[in-house]
């Protein structure tokens, strides 16, 4: 891999990988474990070129698989594990990498702790080879949590890889496996850990919850990361799948799909980018959909971050066999399909510009491969067909997408308005009423081609009128004069006119998210969302919240502690994102229990309990203000991470030195609600039930004002 952060040098790894278990009850032999890690030590050794030395393996081979058989490796047990990572962690130097990967079964168990997980809890964790013997213990979730805390706080950058997981069912097939077992363990096991006294476990393990009963959160392995990044296999409620690679080598689907990114990825990735290629890459295949949180935005297998650029991603392509005249037949891509859909308030007539896997920059047009118009719209995905191909090169699942217009009829309403000469509020003095008509007719001139805002005709009502004020500077109303626009844009600029369109559109897209709204689906009466109160809460409190006064009415004062509470009543596991539209213009996404992946998956009947505070803007601008929170809830996997945007108010950056969000807009969302769903049932054939899309996402929101 190019370009790679060259910050290797000083790095550790521990990589273990299982297919071989001692006789148990639960847990099968794999095939593809051991072979992942080495492919992982592989890619350390040969591309990253790390000492061997630095290259630490726990491997138990399947005897049937002779090709992978090793002896010189010492065997993952329980106790080795432990030991190899306290080793790592007295190695290690502060500002050191160590990276650690495991593949192999996840298991759960009766908890011993059920001082912080409650009685008849579980435990999850990793499954040592040894957990056939009497005396087997697994490294629980507990123990690893601490294991990891100390790599931190030792200064240590730290990355977690779990191919595995820690629900599933038995085998299937010779070419298929699960790593993971559908029954909870319930034999009695030995409660003493290698890893650290009960005390010390306890304590770390309430830190890294901040006090949140681990029962609240069941079926996730550890509290949500801070500071390092780690990366699994599937989420909670889905199963880790091994399989044998076109037919060939098992190997882990995360691990697999994970290295070849790597491998033939242009340019040095950040996780998130590494993630968005394999969750392209998998679901495909197997209903397995990776996680990733904690520090998304680190380079992999590098201490620097990049800067988060969201696009949406390319999940799958239709190609097509056309043959011309005189030529040999080729596959032409027709169709793509995006994860985004009607919650991201998507419909027919969008269209994005096609970037290869791996870009970083999309202010270049050179680099674009192709243009594609959305035309069938689901819950979260959507299908778009290819108008224009710019470039040859090939278009495949994790390329990025950018959306670069809407359909026509959603494109905003801009009135230029002309103001009289006077000395009231709305009138000007003659000095800058004769520089009026220049001014505008520049900001007409900057609208031209643009995909997003058009020219209000006489019969059309306009959505927002630009003006010049009192003090030759460039004016926004929407309905009144939006204040607080900074820095003022004066009209003797000659790069205002731009800027005042770039601060349109990024209004029309903070709107467009307040018009998303989806009141028809079943899911609506299945999430229950509120804003709590406890006015005096602190950090490591008792969490005692209790209902406003007024539900409907709600206020907080600038810094006050209130608890947005989000519970999923329904049979599906939700992912949920919450969206803050501040007062400021900006939309910011809430990281639930502090993790960075693009949702939060909610088991039924499992509850969100976020401790937030509400601050002004500029308390030195604002005395009060309104917020909104919208709760975004699917059944498939979203990622709102794209429609994310900055202060209106912040000064505009040049494009070098900060993203250019606004190439990844939101769409309003069109009042019709269950799109073009297929060919009607015939009577010749049995009737099937018609796919609404629309019961497979909702949203709710909460209005807050705040006083300071």
């Amino acid at each position: 891999m190019a370009d790679q952060p060259d910050q290797t040098l000083n790095f550790y790894a521990l990589l273990i990988g299982i297919d071989y278990y001692l006789p148990n009850r639960l847990y099968k032999n794999l095939k593809g474990a051991v072979r992942d890690i080495n492919l992982v030590a592989s890619y350390l050794s040969e591309t990253l070129k790390i000492p061997s030395e630095r290259i630490f393996k726990l491997t138990s081979p399947n005897p049937e698989v002779a090709e992978i058989i090793e002896t010189k490796n010492p065997e993952p047990t329980y106790e080795n594990i432990v030991a190899k990572f306290k080793a790592i962690t007295e190695l290690a130097q502060p500002g050191e990498q160590v990276y650690i990967h495991y593949s192999g079964h996840g298991g759960r168990t009766t908890t011993i702790y059920p001082e912080l997980k409650g009685k008849d809890q579980l435990d999850e964790g990793i499954v040592p080879i040894d957990i056939g013997n009497e005396s087997g213990r697994y490294l629980r979730d507990v123990e690893l949590a601490t294991l990891l805390k100390r790599m931190t706080d030792k200064g240590l950058i730290v990355t977690l890889v779990l191919d595995s997981c820690h629900s599933g069912e038995a085998t299937r097939g010779d070419d298929v496996a699960i790593r993971g077992t559908g029954e909870t363990d319930t034999a009695p096991r030995d409660s003493e850990s290698l890893v650290a006294q009960r005390q010390e476990l306890i304590e770390n393990w309430h830190a890294l919850t901040d006090g949140i009963p681990a029962s609240i959160t069941p079926g996730h392995w550890l509290p949500q990361p801070r500071d390092y990044v780690l990366l699994a296999a599937c989420r909670p409620s889905e199963y880790a799948y091994e399989y044998a690679v076109s037919g060939k080598e098992r190997h882990g689907a995360l691990t697999y799909w994970m290295i070849d990114t790597l491998t033939s990825s242009p340019s040095g990735l950040t996780y998130k980018t590494l993630h968005d290629r394999v969750s392209a890459k998998i679901p495909s295949k197997f209903p397995q959909m990776p996680m990733l949180v904690g520090e998304s935005e680190r380079f992999v297998f590098g201490v620097e971050r990049g800067s988060l650029q969201y696009a949406v991603n390319v999940l799958e392509v239709i190609e097509e066999e056309v043959t011309e005249a005189d030529s040999e037949p080729k596959k032409v891509v027709k169709q793509v399909r995006l994860n985004a859909g009607m919650a991201h308030g998507l419909s027919p007539g969008y269209r994005f510009a096609i970037y290869a896997f791996g870009t970083t920059d999309f202010t270049h047009k050179n680099k674009q491969l192709a243009i594609v118009e959305i035309s069938k719209v689901g819950a979260s995905d959507a299908w778009a067909d290819v108008i224009e191909v710019l470039r040859e090169d090939k278009i495949e699942s994790g390329a990025q997408a950018v959306m670069l217009s809407a359909p026509v009829d959603l494109v905003r309403g801009v009135r230029l308005f002309k103001k009289e000469v006077g000395e009231k509020d709305n009138e000007l003095p003659q000095v800058i009423k004769d520089k009026e008509d220049e001014a505008l007719k520049a900001v007409k001139e900057a609208l031209a081609g643009n995909g997003w805002l058009k020219l209000a005709d006489a019969q059309q009502k306009e959505d927002y009128l630009v003006a010049v004020n009192q003090l030759g500077e460039y004016e926004i109303c929407v309905g009144t004069p939006l204040e607080n626009l900074l820095p003022a844009l004066k009209i003797q600029n000659s790069e205002a006119p731009q800027q005042v369109v770039q601060r349109l559109v990024h209004l029309a897209k903070y709107q467009a998210i307040q018009e998303l709204s989806n009141q028809f689906s079943e899911l609506t009466n299945q999430l229950e969302v509120e804003l709590l109160t406890q006015p005096n809460w602190r950090p490591g409190m008792p969490k005692k919240p209790q209902s406003f006064t007024d539900p409907t009415n709600l206020v907080v004062k600038s810094g006050e502690s209130t608890f947005l509470r989000i519970k999923n009543i329904s049979p599906h596991v939700l992912n949920v994102t919450v969206l803050n539209l501040q007062a400021n213009w900006a939309v910011s996404r809430l990281k639930i229990r502090n993790q960075e992946s693009s949702f939060y998956p909610l088991n039924p009947n499992d509850v969100i309990l976020e401790a937030l505070n509400f601050e002004l803007p500029d308390t030195q601008r604002y005395n009060q203000a309104r917020e909104t929170l919208k709760v975004f809830a699917t059944i498939g996997k979203n990622d709102f991470r794209w429609l994310e945007l900055p202060s209106l108010d912040e000064e505009i950056a040049p494009k070098a030195q900060l993203f250019d969000r606004d190439n990844s807009p939101l769409g309003r969302l069109l009042a019709a609600v269950g799109a073009d769903v297929g060919e009607p049932p015939f009577r010749s054939r049995p009737a099937v039930p018609i796919f609404d899309p629309s019961q497979e996402w909702t949203t709710k929101e909460i209005q807050i004002a705040i006083l300071r």
